[in-house]
């Protein structure tokens, strides 16, 4: 317990704030998991006998745990510190696979969806925040880069999970006892791998800068702001709601593809062809995870030069028409279908790694954390969303006779709308009343000038 001592993890002179992003990837690698659900669905719904609705249900509950846990434990975090948050995190995600674990061997599925879906979770929210408020007092300069950086390895972590899963799901079996051991192994093994990001973090003393860097006195553009907004008071304000939904839509339309991935793209061709094998989906998979860590440090750091509002503008206007061209595309071409939907996947990452520069622009650092914690909640609802939209359609229109694209297709058109809907949202964006901001004193700490060790 000496490690969680605040005067443990203040870096001292010295330390070098690069090793703070390996931290960071250490935690959201092993929890990107997540991300490969769509490998375990039609293994548990053959073992379980489950449908396709109940075999996303662990992961939705995962997604909504998720929010509610960040924006509940967002100012704990914050006066806790990372390594604590970390450490939790740690607890929670293993312990989830390990509960999940026991519910497949024993066949309970309500096990797995406790298990994986709310201990899981739980590690899933704590973890996905525990850096973020870090990485931007240890790159004021650069915050898109530095968040884009950390969150790119949870987009990233699929890329690793999914033929690593799959690997093991053919020497163990698809059954209840393969699917059992392979939940255990990621249990333990990311355990390990978490606990380098708990030794490794550092926070820095109060009042650092980078060598150099001063604070921009005039910001000069409208959204960015010189003053901070407490979490309290940024959740009474239209800017958090708007963004609120702009994260909502954007995630939606994402999630929806990206947790149902692999017997998607399988439902698209399998009358065709061009068929497309479980291993070929299972690679289809990790691009797509490619598509999402990339598009976490490409666009986070596009945001930096061209501004937060103009990225989300990309994300939501091209997002609508690439899922437009996926509508008209159907099945035509393997390689068309491919591409538009990574694309997609790219700003569903970028999404993510931008809003927390969104929001330091919009209330300043002060208490970002614990804002963007709560901010997840929309996460949470696009979690239940996304999956409900493509899973439910896709069964019921299954049922009535339906196969390939036209499974799709409305859920499709629904996505479509939901951008729109962001897109609108966004262009709403303007800069929060001063009624809002924070006397000077309370974050004076946040901005006392201390000589830079090392940048």
């Amino acid at each position: 317990m000496r490690l969680l001592e605040h005067s443990r993890i203040i870096a001292r002179p010295g330390w070098s704030r690069w090793l703070v992003p390996p931290a960071a990837l250490a935690i959201h690698l092993s929890i990107g998991q997540v991300y490969a659900w769509s490998v375990f669905k039609l293994p548990l719904e053959s073992a379980l006998h489950i449908s396709g609705a109940a075999s996303a249900l662990p992961f939705q509950v995962g997604i909504l745990v998720l929010g509610l846990s960040a924006a509940f434990g967002g100012t704990l975090v914050e006066s806790r510190g990372p390594r604590w948050a970390m450490l939790v995190s740690l607890v929670a995600f293993s312990t989830g696979f390990l509960i999940a674990a026991l519910g497949v061997a024993t066949r309970s599925y309500w096990l797995v969806v406790f298990g994986y879906g709310f201990v899981g979770g739980i590690g899933l929210g704590i973890g996905y925040i525990s850096p973020v408020s870090t990485l931007m007092k240890w790159f004021p300069d650069r915050p898109g880069m530095a968040t884009g950086t950390a969150i790119m390895g949870f987009g990233g972590g699929a890329l690793i999970a999914s033929p690593w899963s799959t690997q093991m799901l053919s020497a163990f079996g698809s059954d209840t006892g393969g699917i059992a051991k392979t939940f255990v192994v990621h249990g333990v093994s990311y355990a390990a791998l978490m606990t380098l990001g708990v030794l490794l973090v550092r926070v820095p003393p109060s009042g650092w800068r980078p060598a150099g860097w001063q604070p921009v006195e005039d910001a000069g553009k409208r959204l960015v702001t010189t003053a901070n907004v407490s979490a309290r008071n940024a959740v009474r304000t239209p800017q958090f709601w708007l963004l609120w939904v702009v994260l909502c839509m954007n995630v939606t339309a994402g999630i929806g593809i990206l947790q149902k991935a692999a017997p998607m793209i399988q439902d698209f061709f399998r009358d065709t062809p061009s068929p497309v094998s479980a291993t070929a989906a299972a690679g289809f998979v990790a691009l797509l995870s490619l598509a999402n860590m990339t598009g976490r440090i490409l666009w986070s750091s596009v945001s930096d030069v061209i501004g937060r509002k103009n990225v989300y503008r990309l994300y939501l206007g091209i997002g609508a028409l690439l899922y437009l061209t996926l509508l008209l595309g159907k099945n035509s071409s393997v390689a068309l279908f491919i591409g538009a939907a990574m694309v997609i996947l790219s700003f569903y990452g970028g999404g993510f790694a931008t809003v927390p520069a969104y929001l330091k622009d919009l209330f300043g650092a002060y208490q970002v954390g614990a804002i963007h914690g709560r901010l997840l909640t929309a996460w949470s609802v696009a979690g239940v969303a996304g999956p409900a939209i493509v899973d439910a359609i896709a069964d019921m229109r299954q049922q009535a006779g339906h196969t390939g694209p036209s499974m799709y297709t409305f859920s499709f058109s629904i996505m479509i709308a939901l951008l729109a809907v962001g897109f609108v949202a966004n262009e709403l964006v303007r800069a929060v009343n001063p009624k809002f901001h924070e006397p000077e004193t309370a974050a004076r700490s946040e901005s006392d000038p201390v000589p830079a060790e090392n940048a």
